[in-house]
C-alpha cells in the first residue's frame, strides 16, 4: 500500500493538490480536500508514503494510434522495443494499427498479435482490426466480442494501405452500422492524391522536393474524404473517430458534428501541433507523414481545438522507419514519424506554451481515449481503477535526446520540452524511476474494451 501526497492531482475535471492511496494495483482512495494527506495517512497508517511536492500525477497515457511494425517489419521496430520507449515517455497503454505484414484483418490475426505480445509488451495493449471490402461480416461479428486485446475497427476510406481500402458500398454500410465499437477513419482521397502526385512528377521528374508533400497529399484530399465519412457516420449513427486531423476545415466539421450531438470524435498528433510546412525544407523526410503536415495556421487551429476540447484525443501515430530510408529522395522515402516516447511531454509543452490547462492533457492523453474506446478500469485517477499513473515535473525543461526506439531517431531530438517524465506506475508498481526503466521484464496486460452504448 502506498500513499501519494504533496503534488497536484491532474484529471480532466480538476487540477488540485491532494493525496491518493494505491493498494494491490488499484486506486482505493483519492482526495483533494484540505489536509487530505494527513487524513489519509491516519486512515491508512500502514501505507508507504511518497512525497510528490512540486510534481504532478495523472493517469498514464493511452495512445490508441501506434504502428509497432510487428509482424513484418521488425528490422525497424518491434513490440518490445517500442513499448519500452512508450513506457519511458509516460504511455502505459497502446493500441496498435492493423497495417502490418500480414495485415490484421481477421480475428485470427488479432489473436496471433496478442500471442506475440504476451510477455514482451512493457505497456498494456490492444490491436485494432482492419476493414476490407471482403471482411465486413467478420468485422461486424467481432465488434460484439469481449476479448482482451481486441481493439477497434480501422477503415482506410479513400486511401489504400495494402488491401485495406474500403470502397464497396455494401461493405461500408455494414461496417458503419456497427454500434458497439468505434470506427476509426484514415481520411484521404486516393484519387486526388494520385492526380497531385502525377502533376508533381511531370513538373519535377524524379526530384520531387519534400516541400511538395502537403500539395500532393493535399488538404482537399483530407477534406473531401472526411466530408464523406462524417456524412455517412451521421446518417448511420456510427461512433466515428476521425484520426490524425490536420486541417482547420476538419476541425470545423468536427465542431459542427458535436453541436448536432453526433457520435463524432477527433484525434490529432503532436506532429501536427509541432511541425508545419515550413519544416520540410530542413527536416525533409523526417517529417514526411500521412496525412501531411500542413500550414502554420492549421497548426495553431489544432492547438486551439485541443485547448477547446474539440480535439478529443492525441495519438502519436508512432510510425518508425530506418533513418537510411528517411534520408532517401522524396519518391523513395516512406511516410511516418517515430514519436510515442515524446508525445506526452510534447503535449504538456504545447499546453504550457498555449496556456492550456493541464486538465486538457489528462483528458486528451488518457480519459477521453478510455471513454471513446470503452477501456475497462483504466485511464482515470478514480477509486477502483487500476493504478496506471505517471508523475511528471511540469516546470523542468529538458532537451530531447536519443530515443529508445529500435530505429534510433526522432525529429524531436534536440528540441526543448517541459513536462519531464519522472516516474511511471503500471498497476501500482513503479516501472520507471527518475526517467530510468527499473522493471526487470515486461508486464503489460491486454486491454479489455467494453461494448459502447448506443447513446
Amino acid at each position: 500500500m502506498e500513499l501519494f501526497f504533496g503534488g497536484k492531482i491532474i484529471t480532466g475535471a480538476s487540477s488540485a493538490e491532494g493525496a491518493l492511496v494505491v493498494d494491490n494495483g488499484r486506486i482505493i482512495k483519492v482526495s483533494t480536500e484540505e489536509n487530505a494527506a494527513e487524513t489519509l495517512a491516519a486512515e491508512y497508517p500502514e501505507a508507504v508514503k511518497t512525497d510528490l511536492k512540486g510534481l504532478c500525477i495523472m493517469a498514464g497515457g493511452i495512445d490508441a494510434h501506434v504502428h509497432f511494425r510487428e509482424p513484418g517489419a521488425t528490422g525497424k521496430a518491434d513490440m518490445e522495443t517500442e513499448s519500452r520507449a512508450a513506457l519511458l515517455g509516460g504511455i502505459t497503454s497502446v493500441m496498435d494499427m492493423p497495417n502490418t505484414k500480414p495485415a490484421t484483418t481477421s480475428i485470427q490475426a488479432v489473436k496471433d498479435k496478442i500471442a506475440l505480445a504476451q510477455g514482451r509488451m512493457w505497456t498494456n495493449y490492444a490491436f485494432h482490426i482492419g476493414a476490407t471490402n471482403d471482411n465486413a461480416d467478420e468485422i461486424a461479428e467481432s465488434a460484439g466480442m469481449s476479448m482482451p486485446g481486441l481493439g477497434a475497427i480501422k477503415v482506410f476510406l479513400g486511401s489504400s494501405t495494402g488491401n485495406m481500402l474500403v470502397d464497396n458500398q455494401e461493405a461500408l454500410d455494414r461496417i458503419f452500422s456497427i454500434k458497439t465499437r468505434p470506427v476509426l477513419i484514415h481520411s484521404e482521397d486516393e484519387n486526388i492524391i494520385k492526380k497531385n502526385l502525377l502533376e508533381a512528377k511531370e513538373k519535377y521528374g524524379d526530384n520531387v522536393p519534400f516541400e511538395e508533400h502537403p500539395n500532393i497529399r493535399s488538404r482537399k484530399a483530407c477534406i473531401m474524404s472526411s466530408i464523406r465519412a462524417l456524412e455517412k457516420a451521421m446518417d448511420c449513427g456510427t461512433h466515428l473517430h476521425l484520426l490524425h486531423v490536420t486541417t482547420a476545415e476538419e476541425v470545423h466539421m468536427i465542431r459542427a458534428a458535436k453541436i448536432q450531438k453526433a457520435k463524432i470524435t477527433g484525434e490529432t498528433s503532436l506532429n501536427y501541433m509541432t511541425f508545419c510546412d515550413e519544416d520540410y525544407a530542413v527536416l525533409k523526410g523526417k517529417v514526411k507523414c500521412n496525412p501531411a503536415v500542413k500550414t502554420a495556421a492549421d497548426r495553431q487551429l489544432l492547438r486551439d481545438a485541443f485547448h477547446d476540447g474539440i480535439i478529443d484525443t492525441i495519438g502519436s501515430d508512432h510510425a518508425p522507419h530506418l533513418l537510411s530510408e528517411k534520408d532517401a529522395p522524396y519518391l523513395n522515402c516512406p511516410s511516418g514519424v517515430p514519436s510515442v516516447q515524446q508525445s506526452l511531454s510534447g503535449v504538456i509543452t504545447v499546453a504550457l506554451d498555449e496556456k492550456t490547462p493541464l486538465e486538457k492533457v489528462a483528458s486528451a492523453m488518457s480519459e477521453r481515449a478510455a471513454d471513446i474506446f470503452g477501456i475497462k478500469d483504466r485511464g482515470y485517477l478514480k477509486e477502483g481503477y487500476i493504478a496506471d499513473m505517471v508523475v511528471f515535473d511540469p516546470e523542468k525543461e529538458f532537451t530531447v535526446g536519443k530515443p529508445a526506439y529500435k530505429c534510433g531517431w526522432t525529429p524531436y531530438e534536440g528540441r526543448t520540452f517541459k513536462g519531464w517524465i519522472k516516474d511511471v506506475y503500471l498497476a501500482g508498481r513503479k516501472v520507471v524511476a527518475d526517467g530510468v526503466l527499473v522493471e526487470e521484464k515486461p508486464s503489460g496486460q491486454p486491454l479489455l474494451l467494453e461494448p459502447l452504448r448506443d447513446a
